[in-house]
């Protein structure tokens, strides 16, 4: 079974009241505490109905973005990898989420040098390679290093490039299966995907492109019936999941969750 599309357990993170104050590129409202809630939890339901253990941590008011665990830790079948995010304000949210995978895995490390940044919104584990998009959140330190502390795991890591304006890599790309790849236009233009099916994004609805595969349902932000409809037609399992609020902070389905199958 694919590890990069299966997966036994996932963690995620309440949203704190101080999410009204997390980062955004561009200032489009205030979230909505109560709403973003909801959604959530639809979020949580839905990982957990299909059969995975779910680990739901408390809300950290400390770190207004923490909602967005998958930044913080890239899970791997052999161990886990701590991340440095490359936003000062949320170097505190890793440290956070370490006690918590070394429940879980038996191996562990971090990125500790103090120039290297990478947030895990610029990783994509396909089953062939990890793809990693420096960006303004991802250095070439960041990945570098990233590289050498997967490679003792058989992992090899492939350096790509995050479109400019776009915060992380996935925000424009997602795994359908172990050959796909849901992409936007303006990033498989630039070929990063040779090698690779890829559906794109319909115009307009580039905000679709961060889904998540997670076993056997592709979760999809609600309100692109065009790409729903594509995802769908190339015979995957579609639900749509409210995000209109974490979409105000430039998070979607990705963002809120760490999956993976720890090895025993």
């Amino acid at each position: 079974m694919s590890s990069s599309i299966h997966f036994t357990h996932a963690i995620t993170r309440r949203p704190a009241p101080s999410i009204t104050a997390g980062l955004r590129a561009v200032d489009t409202g205030t979230p909505d505490l109560a709403l973003m809630q909801a959604h959530h939890d639809a979020y949580v339901a839905t990982l957990r109905e299909t059969g995975a253990t779910v680990v739901e941590l408390s809300a950290l008011d400390a770190y207004p973005d923490s909602v967005f665990v998958e930044d913080t830790a890239l899970c791997l079948p052999e161990g886990a990898v701590i991340m440095r995010p490359g936003a000062p304000s949320r170097l505190g949210e890793a440290a956070e989420m370490a006690p918590h995978l070394r429940a879980l895995y038996g191996q562990v490390v971090g990125i500790t040098g103090q120039e290297s940044f990478i947030e895990g919104g610029d990783i994509l584990v396909t089953e062939r390679e990890i793809l990693v998009g420096r960006s303004a959140r991802t250095n070439a330190a960041g990945i570098a290093e990233l590289t050498a502390l997967v490679a003792p795991w058989g992992h090899t890591v492939r350096e790509v490039h995050t479109p400019p304006g776009v915060l992380h890599f996935k925000t424009d790309c997602s795994l359908l299966d172990v050959d796909t790849i849901l992409s936007t236009k303006r990033l498989s233009a630039s070929g990063c995907f040779a090698g690779y099916t890829v559906i794109d994004v319909a115009d307009g609805e580039e905000a679709a492109a961060n889904t998540i595969r997670f076993n056997d349902l592709v979760l999809l932000p609600e309100g692109f019936p065009r790409t729903r409809d594509a995802i769908a037609a190339a015979g995957f399992s579609v639900r749509e999941i409210g995000n209109s609020e974490c979409a105000k902070l430039d998070g979607g389905m990705s963002c809120l969750s760490l999956r993976f199958t720890p090895r025993a």
